[in-house]
């Protein structure tokens, strides 16, 4: 979406923006971001993350003090302006703002959603070890069909309570999310970093979900958001339990959305990455950061969260999450593949990543475009929640 702040810095825009689209299931409040994101200096990780965490601790106390309904609704947004306050810092992982940060925001949403019916947190036996999420069960008696939702790159369990969980909840689907390996709590809780083989990270959860009540093992749909674009189809290629699965948005090779700010092949990066030492292509990288906000903080968390010890060895690792191995063609469920006509990260042409996705998928198939005219085209549609939210669910109830 064209940029209404921080002109000069889309990272710092397309986070605000991202803020503001959960105002329309209670994550946020339009004034509130707006007069949060205008005492903020452009580019400035520091400026960001002290404006996020004055608003998020000024919310929290007056929440804390108010009476119950007003009490949750203030503890949902106070939890996404923590979240939104630790989210540049991730190039110094022993900044003790992180946890703290990241700590309130989770506290702050669980005392929230104790509130509302039939939400629950939930521990997922996880290679010896638990990943975190929460069960959104429908109202109503027999087995429902059920959407299994993971975020990607930098998004959080948290979050997608506002992002389709409620709203598949409301549509009479039970809802389960998770934080994956690489993902907030896994990284906080147990230090587990990124895997692109998402079909073992996806058997367990499917594990514990088919043994809850309620749940139609035959109507069990997966949907991945961002970086889960990529994450959610590899799954569904090796995984036969799932009925349907969700790309928003597709993607088909993630590092692509990075090697485009250096000035040599996508190839040459990707082979020049993996080598041992190329200094030339470490400057290389040094002043493309300089240049862009985007590779800036992409490099920053993706070392943050793949365990990598340099921007070059994140981007060899980051270059391993792609279907060039015919994974795509090895879905047979039916596949939603979305895709913005302004992506910050892939754009909408015959070359993007979620037409790239979309033509190796062999399987039932179906392409979704959110545009400019619907406030859509940003990186998966933070200014249309309420819209694509209608377009995947609708979707869902065609298909399953």
């Amino acid at each position: 979406m064209r940029q209404l702040m921080f002109q000069d810095d889309q990272q710092f825009w397309f986070e605000t923006l991202r803020n503001l689209g959960l105002a329309v299931y209670g994550g946020s409040d339009v004034g509130e971001v707006v007069a949060t994101a205008s005492r903020v200096t452009s580019g400035d990780y520091d400026s960001w993350h002290d404006a996020w965490l004055s608003t998020a601790e000024r919310l929290e106390a007056e929440a804390r003090a108010s009476h119950p309904v007003s009490a949750r609704d203030g503890l949902l947004r106070a939890s996404t302006y923590y979240r939104a306050a630790e989210f540049f810092l991730h190039g110094d992982p022993g900044d003790p703002r992180i946890d703290h940060a990241y700590e309130r925001g989770v506290a702050c949403f669980r005392n929230a959603v104790v509130q509302l019916p039939g939400i629950t947190p939930v521990e997922i036996p996880y290679e010896g070890t638990v990943l975190h999420g929460y069960f959104y069960r429908a109202a109503g008696a027999g087995p429902k069909p059920t959407l299994v939702m993971h975020s990607g790159f930098d998004g959080a369990a948290e979050e997608l309570h506002f992002f389709g969980a409620t709203g598949g909840q409301e549509r009479g689907y039970h809802v389960l999310t998770f934080d994956g390996p690489g993902q907030p709590a896994a990284i906080h809780r147990d230090g587990l970093t990124f895997r692109p083989d998402w079909e073992n990270v996806v058997g367990p959860v499917l594990d514990f979900l088919t043994g809850l009540p309620g749940v139609d093992p035959a109507r069990i749909a997966l949907l991945g958001v961002s970086l889960g674009g990529y994450l959610a189809p590899r799954a569904a290629a090796y995984e036969s339990r799932l009925a349907a699965v969700v790309a928003l948005d597709g993607v088909f090779d993630a590092v692509s959305a990075l090697t485009a700010h250096l000035p040599i092949p996508h190839d040459e990066v990707v082979r020049r990455a993996a080598a041992e030492h190329d200094e030339e292509l470490d400057r290389m990288i040094a002043k493309a950061r300089e240049q862009s906000p985007t590779l800036r903080w992409a490099c920053d968390h993706g070392r943050y969260v793949t365990g990598a010890s340099t921007d070059r060895r994140f981007l060899a690792e980051y270059a391993r999450y792609n279907l060039h191995d015919g994974s795509a063609e090895k879905i047979s469920c039916p596949v939603l593949v979305c895709e913005a006509t302004a992506d910050l990260f892939y754009s909408a042409t015959e070359e993007s990543d979620p037409r790239r996705l979309y033509r190796h998928v062999r399987a039932p198939k179906k392409l979704v475009s959110f545009t400019e005219e619907e406030g859509g085209d940003a990186h998966c549609h933070p200014g249309a929640v309420r819209l694509a939210v209608a377009r995947v669910f609708d979707w869902l109830d065609d298909t399953l």
